[in-house]
């Protein structure tokens, strides 16, 4: 069974989509990143970024066990393992791939910081609020003009480039994004919901996401100066 350290973040729900796609047994272990979890000693040795999700498979290569942190290889990971949702063919393998790398480069990086300095800042910063808005509107139109010639990201196929990306754009309102604005984009995402591996996926942890205003406590752990202490590993 896989150790899965998680949160209900976008990032966290791509591995739960994943797992649950390929239906493996999974023990969640919940990484409160609102509390601090993140920063202990027995996480650090798995994700020494401070990061969730990872994973520990007891089962990795040669039979032994592997600890992977980082969405994207996780995803990676357990699609070569498994021998689905990524093509073996180097052509169809590398259409996933670049979707996969434009996911963790731009989409989840960009509209991160759309969605921080529209909600989270203190004080409107114009700058910084156009900036990102602008960027997240780019990045809605780059999948839309992708999504003209394949049906999934990728290409014809549903791969773990449609599981990294899906997250990140459920929270499109608070990005400044209108579905409506994107049609071709429109008729994926609603393909990508209603997969039913997908609904399992979004359920991991839902009761502790909290919907109402963000406390001095959680404030300091995800923006403050928590984030930039030194740390050792257990």
């Amino acid at each position: 069974m896989i150790d899965l350290y998680t949160w209900p973040t976008p990032n966290g729900h791509k591995i739960h989509i994943m797992l649950e796609e390929l239906k493996l047994p999974y023990k969640v272990i919940p990484i409160n990143i609102g509390q601090g979890d993140q920063f202990k000693p027995s996480f650090l040795k798995i994700s020494p970024n401070n990061k969730m999700p990872a994973i520990v498979d007891p089962k990795g290569p040669s039979g032994k066990p592997i600890s992977i942190f980082e969405s994207g290889a996780i995803l990676m990971y357990l699609a070569e393992k498994h021998g689905k949702f990524m093509p073996k063919q180097t052509r169809g393998r590398y259409e996933v791939i670049q979707w996969l790398m434009f996911q963790m480069g731009s989409v989840g990086p960009m509209l991160g910081q759309a969605h921080h300095f529209r909600r989270y800042t203190k004080r409107k910063i114009q700058y910084a609020y156009d900036r990102y808005t602008n960027e997240a509107t780019r990045i809605y139109g780059v999948i839309d003009r992708q999504l003209k010639t394949s049906k999934f990201i990728a290409n014809d196929k549903y791969s773990i480039a449609d599981m990294a990306i899906y997250p990140w754009l459920r929270s499109h309102e608070g990005q400044g994004q209108n579905l409506d604005d994107y049609p071709r984009l429109k008729k994926w995402y609603y393909t990508i919901e209603n997969r039913p591996a997908v609904q399992r996926g979004l359920q991991v942890l839902s009761e502790a996401r909290s919907s109402g205003p963000m406390d001095a406590k959680t404030r300091e752990m995800l923006f403050g100066a928590t984030q930039y202490k030194r740390r050792r590993a257990a």
